[in-house]
């Protein structure tokens, strides 16, 4: 999303295997100002593109991408990758998400809290609704993006492979969550972790945001969403991918969203939210970076060793994929009035299908991938 995050990349890819990612530079008009080329390698096997920061740059640069006439995306993975800030009920500095749901959470009324009434959990409530609980009844199609849960589960298994980077300063800051049973996941080592992103352009921090957010991620999803990182730019991003897949110029199927905890959502006990965000060093800003890398780098490691065998003819979801409107086809399990699917799988739009999902912050089962690799 932005030159930190990409660096993350340059740094270390030499290393990797796959090639020279400066091979090829193609620019193509509508780029990012700031950033303003697609880097390839020889083989234009992997590439690599920075938006920019926050939802109109990243709409912006991925709209002018594929509609370029100079790329064929229609069978392209998208990794997308940036830091966030993590939730403590699930994970920590440093730790990598993997997610089902990105959720667009500042779509919402919003007031002053301080001229909020009393009974309000926070100044944030759905659109046509009269206060925070409700599920939104005026909608935008934005709200709430799921992606293919089958291909995350396939990739976490990758991004599993990592030594993902720590240190001793991170592990002191976290160690300040000890006081609150529910913030256990904070107190861990990082690792990676199956969980959602929530999208808003202003940087939100402290208990009654991140709870009030947190809450809305499990409303609009019908229960089935746990927010577990903070965003930028994912629903924007989304958006634009899942509007190319109806114009037949990208594939929704093949999208992967991926954040790593440089900061926590909320400041652990007895300090205060001014503190946290403001003076101390939560130092979790370099291993988050580290981490992108070293976990992305076994996912795309992963996807061109078993191109042939595996990820050239997709990953079909199990699941719904798409936004709250149904526009790939299909029907959504949630939105107004809609309820978790039943175990049984319901026959979808083509090879996609929905069915009802387990404990998301879990990494998930392992898929076998063993038969494909052997056959490549």
């Amino acid at each position: 999303m932005f030159s930190l995050e990409a660096n993350a990349w340059y740094k270390d890819f030499s290393a990797s295997g796959l090639g020279n990612l400066f091979s090829t530079n193609i620019t193509t008009p509508g780029l990012s100002l700031e950033d303003p080329y697609v880097h390839c390698t020889s083989n234009n096997s992997v590439c690599q593109v920075t938006t920019s920061m926050a939802e109109i740059n990243s709409a912006a640069t991925m709209m002018a991408l594929l509609l370029s006439p100079k790329f064929d995306f229609r069978s392209t993975y998208w990794l997308l990758a940036g830091i966030a800030g993590v939730n403590p009920k699930f994970g920590t500095l440093g730790s990598v998400a993997l997610s089902q749901y990105a959720v667009h959470v500042a779509l919402q009324y919003e007031f002053d809290p301080r001229e909020a009434p009393t009974n309000f959990t926070s100044g944030y409530f759905g659109f046509g609704t009269t206060g925070p609980g409700q599920y939104p009844t005026q909608l935008y199609g934005t709200e709430v993006m799921e992606l293919n849960k089958d291909l995350r589960d396939a990739v976490a298994q990758f991004a599993t492979n990592a030594t993902l980077n720590d240190s001793p300063q991170a592990l002191s800051y976290r160690n300040r969550y000890d006081r609150i049973d529910d913030y256990t996941a904070a107190l861990k080592p990082p690792s990676v972790i199956a969980c959602d992103t929530a999208t808003s352009d202003v940087y939100y921090s402290g208990n009654r945001l991140s709870e009030g957010f947190e809450q809305y991620v499990t409303l609009i999803t019908n229960g089935t969403g746990n927010y577990c990182m903070t965003a930028q730019e994912d629903n924007a991003i989304l958006e634009v991918l899942l509007r190319m897949d109806i114009a037949q110029r990208a594939d929704f199927s093949r999208v992967i969203l991926m954040r790593t905890g440089a900061d926590f959502d909320r400041p652990p006990p007895n300090v205060s939210l001014l503190q946290h965000v403001t003076q101390d060093a939560q130092n979790g800003l370099m291993i988050s970076l580290d981490n992108i890398y070293n976990a992305g780098i076994e996912i795309v490691k992963g996807i061109v060793k078993n191109w042939d065998c595996t990820f050239k003819k997709g990953i079909a979801p199990s699941n719904y994929i798409g936004d709250i409107w149904g526009s790939l086809g299909g029907t959504p399990d949630f939105g107004p009035g809609r309820r978790a699917l039943p175990p049984a799988e319901v026959e979808g739009s083509g090879a996609r299908k929905r069915a009802r999902r387990g404990d998301k912050h879990k990494l998930p089962r392992a898929i076998n991938l063993e038969s494909a690799e052997d056959a490549c």
